[in-house]
């Protein structure tokens, strides 16, 4: 009796590098949404801007561990 086959690392690790990719192209765009507000008195706005990306790049560095996890 053959076993049913589990999960395809490769077609994973494909799927979450193009989801990798996607998050780094939005953190970009996220960062420069803070850019007019440098040197205003919404100081808020660009805190809470820059902590956003800085989770989104947190979470892309993740991906890409779990890609390597995958393609070993």
């Amino acid at each position: 009796m053959t076993r049913p086959a589990g999960p395809d690392p490769n077609s994973s690790a494909a799927e979450l590098h193009v989801i990798a990719d996607s998050l780094d192209r939005q953190r970009d765009r996220v960062a420069a949404l803070a850019e007019p507000y440098l040197g205003t008195d919404r100081d808020d706005v660009v805190t809470t801007i820059h902590e956003a990306e800085r989770q989104l790049h947190i979470a892309i560095r993740s991906l890409r561990r779990a890609i390597k996890t995958l393609e070993r």
